[in-house]
């Protein structure tokens, strides 16, 4: 037996690293295939929740919920800083879709080495807010509740929130992005049906 061990290996949940464009482009354009961009991934770009097509936020809930999986296994996260039902508030989810961003632009290839520090250095910052924001919300291992709103002078008075208990924490993610995905796509349909058929243009 010598002095070295394997590597364990990754879990099929792992995220991968961004791609080298640079390099898939090379290799593109040496096996004389074209280089116009088609089936190359799309460099790190902020993702901005409230303009999301109904295709996109289907990719882009998918891809979070992969990288946030890998995350709290990774590092051993409590409830306490990333529940599970974290897709149901609206601030985990920036938060998290934020950091995420940050780690892929933190470990692309052509990113300076110092890079991944830096970002575990923000991501200790970033698990104090969560804490702060997963207290304030309520939401617990196996059950959640809206985040509470204080209305404003003028306003109607918050409705009451209340617990409910979450049996299957897999089965509510699919059905709450769904839904979401689903709202988007009516929000689509009605502006496009909106349109002067003639012209494209709004009446």
């Amino acid at each position: 037996m010598t002095g070295h061990t394997a590597a364990a290996p990754a879990p099929d949940d792992a995220p991968e690293p961004p791609a080298d464009i640079n390099a898939e482009t090379e290799d593109a354009a040496e096996a004389g295939e074209s280089s116009e961009g088609e089936g190359l991934p799309e460099p790190p770009h902020p993702v901005n929740w409230n303009l999301l097509t109904a295709d996109e936020a289907k990719i882009e809930w998918r891809e979070l919920n992969k990288w946030v999986n890998w995350l709290r296994r990774t590092y051993g996260l409590p409830a306490s800083v990333l529940p599970p039902f974290w897709h149901r508030h609206p601030e985990l989810v920036w938060e998290l879709s934020a950091l995420h961003l940050h780690w892929l632009c933190a470990y692309d290839p052509e990113e300076n080495g110092s890079a991944p520090l830096g970002w575990h250095r923000d991501f200790a910052e970033a698990r104090g807010r969560l804490r702060e924001w997963v207290a304030a919300s309520g939401t617990r291992l196996d059950r959640d509740r809206p985040t509470r709103q204080t209305a404003w002078p003028g306003e109607k008075p918050a409705p009451p929130v209340e617990d409910i208990v979450i049996a299957n924490r897999d089965a509510d993610f699919a059905q709450f992005t769904g839904e979401d995905v689903a709202a988007r796509r009516q929000a689509e349909d009605d502006f496009y049906a909106g349109l002067n058929p003639d012209t494209g243009e709004l009446p």
